[in-house]
């Protein structure tokens, strides 16, 4: 039997993926425009948090974030791109906090 993932509602995970980036202290759309996030890269991260079973764990933490996170969760399928991409930008985690 064929297993039918079901995706998010993409208008969503669009703005749950640029709240994650921006708690951690990085603009995606700056980051696009310096050539540290390809666009194709940015549409997948956006389509990998569509097929996410952690919405709701995520939704929680953006919500009990009250100043800038050092990362993000560690269940965040976007975790290593957006250190790499803050990395890239020449900034350590103490730097964005």
């Amino acid at each position: 039997m064929t297993r039918v993932l079901r995706l998010g509602d993409p208008v969503r995970h669009f703005w749950m993926t640029r709240s994650v980036a921006r708690v951690v202290g990085l603009s995606l759309s700056a980051a696009m425009a310096d050539g540290r996030l390809p666009p194709q890269e940015y549409e997948a991260m956006v389509a990998r948090c569509r097929c996410c079973q952690r919405v709701s764990d995520c939704e929680l933490w953006l919500a009990m974030q009250t100043g800038r996170a050092e990362t993000a969760p560690e269940f965040c399928q976007h975790r290593d791109i957006l250190d790499q991409i803050g990395k890239q930008a020449g900034t350590t985690r103490e730097e964005r906090n």
